[in-house]
């Protein structure tokens, strides 16, 4: 998830999947629902991971601080937020919140981080830069090892349900494992399901669609200037999508300077200098709220060149 200024409109059984949180900077619309997804995923036992900018630590812990937790201790599960906070491209630190200790604040050091990567796993990679906005924003390019499609009329046609499983046959496939390996199948049986073993290399043939993984951008609320600039075009270099803020018309970019945003011809043309395949303009300004074709408009001239 990037960002959570306004999180009502996404269901919740799609907020309790997130499993990490890329904040930009702790501006209200950037950073209002934190409390909303805290109030999904408290008494649950999981474990959210929250990246930001310079003392998003402390944003986190006054915002946990803001409750009362006198009775958390008789949860079943223990809820925690794992905090990460990026200082530059090069140094980050952390700490660790549990909802059963009252989300008393422990500081866990600082991390090392290369060429800018805070998040490395099988599946994926999330590269971060520090951008100026009057305050330190950050922007995310996240990077796909492989792109795993499930074709659902397969799953019908063989009577295989759609649940936990999948994660666990994906989660093979981009940990390399290899295709002799047994995967537990669940499939419909009557009125409840059963469950047999099946090879990773008949699933895959089967069941999954493997493509390459796809490189996407997450750039917001930053002024154009070279040094800007310059570390946009270098994180999103070659991304298939970069969704950026257009907040302002070329025409207003004396404002857009002034409140340190992006013009759209400003976004557009900067995702042209990455080579990005495709460019998703949001983050309009209000006022152009009857305006939003104006601003498309600008952004893809500007891409296109």
């Amino acid at each position: 998830l990037f960002d959570c200024g306004n999180l009502r409109a996404i269901a919740t059984r799609k907020l309790l999947r997130v499993s990490d949180l890329f904040v930009s900077h702790a501006h209200m619309d950037h950073f209002a629902d934190f409390d909303w997804l805290l109030r999904l995923m408290v008494g649950r036992k999981k474990v959210l991971r929250v990246f930001g900018p310079a003392a998003i630590m402390d944003r986190i812990e006054h915002k946990l601080q803001a409750y009362s937790w006198n009775l958390v201790q008789n949860y079943d599960d223990d809820f925690v937020v794992h905090a990460v906070e990026v200082i530059s491209e090069s140094q980050a630190r952390q700490a660790v919140f549990h909802c059963r200790q009252g989300f008393t604040r422990s500081d866990e050091g600082e991390i090392e981080l290369f060429d800018g990567v805070i998040l490395d796993e099988a599946a994926l990679r999330v590269r971060t830069a520090v951008f100026d906005h009057g305050i330190p924003c950050l922007g995310y390019c996240l990077e796909e090892t492989q792109h795993i499609n499930v074709w659902k009329n397969r799953l019908q046609a063989l009577a295989l349900p759609v649940g936990p499983w999948l994660h666990d046959l994906k989660q093979a496939v981009f940990e390399g494992k290899p295709d002799d390996t047994r995967i537990r199948v669940w499939s419909k049986a009557g009125d409840g399901f059963e469950g047999r073993f099946s090879t990773l290399g008949e699933l895959k043939s089967e069941i999954l669609r493997i493509v390459d993984g796809q490189k996407i951008g997450y750039l917001v609320d930053v002024v154009d200037h070279d040094a800007n600039r310059n570390k946009a075009i270098e994180l999103f270099m070659d991304c298939d999508y970069l969704f950026v803020e257009c907040a302002f018309l070329q025409k207003n970019a004396d404002i857009g300077r002034q409140r340190k945003h992006l013009t759209a011809h400003q976004a557009g043309s900067m995702a042209r200098a990455a080579r990005v395949k495709q460019v998703v303009p949001m983050h309009f300004s209000p006022r152009y709220a009857d305006r939003e074709s104006e601003l498309r408009a600008e952004v893809e001239a500007a891409f296109r060149g």
